[in-house]
């Protein structure tokens, strides 16, 4: 299985420019970037977990994990083609992971700054994190509406 050249751009494009974007909106909150309002308040916070701080109780171990769980699933992806047909989507879905994992590489937990609370309390989240859900409606979307198997989508 070649993956072509213009497929490797098309996905490291979106790779790096994801990745910067959300390492510098990192960098802006760690250096005191912050913002409050009625709604929504745009403040750092280190998520030692994942989503809703679960699994924080595996400390350390869980940036190994992750390691493990986002190379599996580039493999797979590389396997069933989907990198293939679906560099740019691949490419912000990867950007996003590594990028958070980054993060607990480097800081020792996620870094997360956008805070919802009108109305209720919601999770505390990130600029990757939101590369991830649209990646996945993405995928989705491909899945249910469109040819995402081994087929490229025009």
């Amino acid at each position: 299985m070649r993956v072509e050249r213009k497929i490797l751009i098309k996905f490291f494009v979106a790779f790096f420019l994801i990745f910067i974007i959300d390492q510098y909106i990192k960098y802006l909150f760690l250096h005191g970037l912050e913002w409050h309002s009625k709604c929504i308040s745009l403040t750092l916070a280190i998520n030692k977990g994942v989503a809703f701080s679960m699994f924080a109780f595996l400390g350390e171990y869980l940036k190994y994990i992750q390691l493990f769980l986002i190379l599996i699933l580039l493999y797979v992806f590389y396997k069933e083609k989907l990198l293939n047909n679906h560099p740019l989507i691949s490419g912000i879905l990867f950007a996003a992971a590594f990028s958070n994992l980054f993060d607990r590489f480097v800081r020792d937990g996620v870094v997360d700054y956008v805070y919802w609370h009108c109305g209720f309390d919601f999770a505390i989240f990130n600029f990757a994190d939101v590369c991830i859900d649209f990646a996945i409606l993405m995928f989705a979307y491909y899945y249910f509406f469109g040819k995402i198997s081994n087929q490229k989508v025009a």
